[in-house]
């Protein structure tokens, strides 16, 4: 349950982060959302999209978070303005 709640707080940093790096509008709760899902979508395309065990937390993987945060912040983005 602990590593839940510190993976939760993970993603939700990595979030804040990559709309502080995009300048999004999408306000703190939508970047904490999309910092929890883009961390886990990375997490699961560094496995190869096969595995959805969790590491221990370390830097390389709240960089990768913030860059899944920032290539989803993106893909939102471009879908919004279709």
């Amino acid at each position: 349950m602990l590593n839940l709640i510190l993976w939760l707080i993970f993603g939700a940093a990595a979030g804040a982060i990559a709309g502080w790096i995009l300048k999004d509008k999408r306000g703190l709760l939508g970047d904490i959302i999309v910092g929890i899902l883009g961390s886990f979508l990375a997490g699961w395309a560094g496995s190869g999209f096969s595995d959805f065990t969790t590491t221990d937390l370390s830097w390389t993987g709240f960089f990768t978070s913030i860059l899944g945060a920032v290539v989803l912040i993106v893909l939102l983005n471009f879908i919004r303005k279709r």
